[in-house]
Formats: C-alpha cells, sequence, structure tokens
C-alpha cells in the first residue's frame, strides 16, 4: 500500500509575517531539544507556545472579567434571585413578572 504526502510547504501558506529575537545559546538549545523530543519544529513549538500564553493571559482573564461586569450592570437593570430555591426554574416566570410589578408600583408612588 502507497501513502499518499502531502506537502508541509502547503500547511504554512497562510503564513505571511516574520518574528524574530535574540535568544541566549542555553534556551535556543533547550527549544531545539524540546522541539525533537516533540517531533515538531521549532517554528511549530513556538507556536503552539505562543498561542498557549495568549489563550491563558488574555482570553480567559478578559472574558471572565468582562463576564462580572455585564453580569453586574444586569443585576442593577433587573435585580437578582437568592440562590437555593428549588423552585426557583418552575417558578421564574411568575416571579420575574412580580419583582417587575413591584418595582414599577415603587416607582410610580413616589
Amino acid at each position: 500500500m502507497t501513502l499518499l504526502r502531502m506537502c508541509t510547504t502547503l500547511q504554512y501558506m497562510n503564513k505571511t509575517e516574520v518574528y524574530s529575537w535574540r535568544v541566549d545559546p542555553h534556551l535556543k538549545s533547550t527549544l531545539e531539544h524540546a522541539a525533537r523530543t516533540e517531533r515538531t519544529s521549532v517554528a511549530q513549538l513556538l507556536d503552539h507556545i505562543v498561542r498557549d500564553w495568549i489563550h491563558k493571559e488574555f482570553s480567559s482573564d478578559q472574558n471572565d472579567e468582562e463576564q462580572r461586569s455585564l453580569h453586574t450592570a444586569a443585576q442593577q437593570c433587573f435585580g437578582t434571585f437568592r440562590e437555593g430555591d428549588p423552585d426557583l426554574a418552575s417558578q421564574a416566570k411568575e416571579r420575574v413578572r412580580a419583582k417587575i410589578r413591584e418595582r414599577y408600583a415603587r416607582t410610580r408612588t413616589h
């Protein structure tokens, strides 16, 4: 059986930018050793390392902070229910309507 091999150059056609920096010889040697161990190229290893770092540092923290901010803003608009109520899901519609009526009744009387 003959296996068809794909040209590896085609996998990287979308890469058009070059970034280079100087590293000390020990770090370069360590990167090369890690790439050999992982059976990949230094470039692919660095891509993987950078993508993981960016995802960890920026995606998670910013998204969590953004979500907290959105939740805080939403709570100020419509209020919240206390947790731990076993009937909350089944009675949510009625409770939301009651809270809205209660809120607007208070604003009209003042």
